[in-house]
């Protein structure tokens, strides 16, 4: 990735109701070097920016109460900080008013990561030339698609991991439970398909609705790094490894 030793000092927010999305690409900016951390409303990220400004906010624009055109004007104001729109919406009447809202980049989704990452710094070069970056502070990272059928595993056997209440909850052999999103539940549910078996990341792709040759194979690390994460805060030990070359495979 070019500009690495500009975008380590550089601190993004993403404001983004998509959970999945959100915690998607604020790991994802994480892996390439950016300091970032994710949002899911207006009022939680003006909070976050009272008490830390970023360098440059990522803003979806359907957001739940508050536009993020809103946002963006709001912020034209500050001196210093970057604004990126990332939307669905990608009508040329729509890419020209969040300019004129005074966005300084417009993406539309879904967007490849090596997009926004060079978006990013090339936004990130220019804010520099005018003043020093702020100090990097240490941001959470968190891992992220349409939803097609999953294999059931409801069997109630004991000391195996199952699937739950149509694939929307893990269960350990211990009884422990942990919710899935609507990315994770695809995610898992593919592996619990071939368990024992390595499942490659076409296959995870296909799953998840996407096209193997246009879609960003970080949002498969991404979701694999954010369910086992999840395992670990519930004191799940999930035998999901990675495979090289391959894939990922769920252990019997």
């Amino acid at each position: 990735m070019s500009s690495a030793s500009l975008h380590l000092a550089s601190r993004i927010y993403v404001v983004e109701d998509d959970d999945d999305l959100r915690d998607e690409m604020v790991f994802s900016l994480g892996e390439v070097g950016f300091v970032a951390e994710g949002f899911a409303s207006a009022p939680a990220f003006y909070k976050a920016f009272a008490l830390a400004p970023c360098d440059i906010a990522v803003v979806d624009i359907g957001l739940p109460g508050e536009s993020g055109l809103s946002i963006v004007a709001h912020l034209r104001s500050t001196r210093g900080v970057g604004l990126v729109l990332v939307t669905a919406r990608g009508q040329l009447e729509d890419r020209l008013n969040g300019l004129r809202q005074g966005a300084d980049a417009y993406l539309v989704k879904p967007v490849h990561l090596q997009e926004l990452a060079e978006t990013l710094n090339a936004l990130g070069r220019r804010l520099h030339r005018d003043q020093p970056p702020p100090a990097p502070l240490q941001a959470p990272v968190l891992a992220a698609a349409s939803v097609p059928a999953a294999t059931a595993q409801d069997n109630r056997r004991p000391n195996e991991w199952r699937l739950l209440e149509g694939n929307w909850v893990l269960c350990d052999p211990e009884g422990r439970r942990m919710k899935l999103t609507t990315t994770e539940r695809v995610f898992v549910a593919r592996l619990f398909k071939s368990r024992g078996s390595a499942v490659s990341r076409d296959d995870l792709i296909r799953a998840l609705g996407g096209d193997v040759f246009d879609f960003d194979g970080h949002r498969i690390d991404a979701i694999a790094s954010r369910v086992r994460r999840k395992a670990e805060k519930q004191g799940m030990q999930l035998p999901l490894h990675s495979v090289r070359g391959t894939g990922y495979v769920l252990v019997r």
